[in-house]
């Protein structure tokens, strides 16, 4: 066992790299359950990200059109959600796993031809002096701009859910979906936008994990990534910057494993690549106590006739 082979700062740089396939899933499905929705289909969604992205980037040249046609994969894919459970009231639990499921076979179907290939490599952000500094360079500012853009992503949704017009309608929807209805809000439409932009960011997860932190397409990819997004609303207590934080809490995890398997420890491999969905599910189990913070009307059906 040689724990001094880990270097800190290349293990702290990776860590963000494993939390933003995490925090951009999350992210959306915190946006979704805001607005009373339940969608557990986010592994789905993310791994035919995975598949539409690093087909088009390697069909195109370009990882950029791979994020852009992974985004509207998965959003596509909630659409079938948004069918089952917005239109034909479908229960929205079974709706969300079997939506997993035909991601995971549509995904498998569609990535044959895909194995052993290598995507086109995305450019890293590379700041000239600021990139240069000790420590902190290789930490903050040598990564690939997608993992700006999910700390980004993370501050507009927070500022939008907590300051703006559209985030305080989202929430009265989440919250009273019946009262919102009365008031005139158009309850199915800002579902259905919520929904389809939760799908946007899990196919933009799904592209990250195929696209940048595994360069590579290989079948079920994603290994419940999907899963532990959705542990980490909930873990989140619903709140974005909790989700920031939570993401790269469970990103540091699985890094610091797969470190530990590399510096010998001598505790077998399968316990390591557990301990990740170990601490999600004690995660929850402490959580679930406190149910006071989920949205009122999370996982309920509304009826436009009431």
């Amino acid at each position: 066992m040689d724990l001094s082979a880990i270097n800190p700062v290349l293990l702290v740089a990776s860590l963000m790299v494993a939390a933003t396939p995490l925090l951009l899933a999350a992210i959306g499905e915190l946006v979704v359950e805001r607005a009373g929705v339940l969608n557990l289909g986010v592994e789905g969604m993310m791994i035919v990200g995975a598949i539409s992205g690093f087909a088009i980037a390697v069909e195109t040249g370009s990882p950029w059109l791979g994020f852009i046609g992974a985004a509207v994969g998965g959003a596509i894919l909630s659409l079938l959600f948004v069918v089952l459970t917005q239109v034909a009231l479908a229960n929205q639990v079974a709706s969300g796993l079997a939506l997993t499921l035909f991601g995971l076979g549509l995904s498998a179907l569609m990535g044959q031809s895909y194995v052993g290939i290598k995507p086109p490599a995305m450019g890293k952000l590379d700041l000239p002096v600021l990139s240069d500094l000790p420590v902190v360079g290789p930490i903050l500012f040598s990564h690939d701009l997608v993992l700006y853009l999910g700390i980004a992503l993370t501050a507009a949704v927070w500022w939008m859910l907590k300051h703006s017009r559209a985030g305080l309608i989202l929430r009265a929807v989440g919250e009273n979906h019946d009262a919102a209805h009365a008031l005139g809000y158009k309850v199915i439409r800002i579902r259905v936008m919520a929904i389809m932009f939760g799908g946007a960011c899990a196919g933009l997860g799904g592209a990250y994990i195929s696209l940048i932190r595994v360069p590579q397409w290989t079948e079920g990819m994603t290994a419940g990534v999907g899963w532990i997004a959705l542990a980490l609303v909930v873990f989140a207590s619903w709140k974005p910057w909790r989700a920031l934080l939570g993401a790269y809490l469970f990103g540091g995890v699985t890094v610091v494993q797969l470190n530990l398997q590399a510096a010998g420890v001598a505790i077998p491999v399968e316990y390591l690549a557990m301990s990740p969905y170990i601490i999600t599910i004690l995660v929850l189990v402490i959580l679930s106590a406190d149910k006071s913070s989920a949205p009122a009307s999370l996982g309920r059906t509304f009826h436009a006739s009431h």
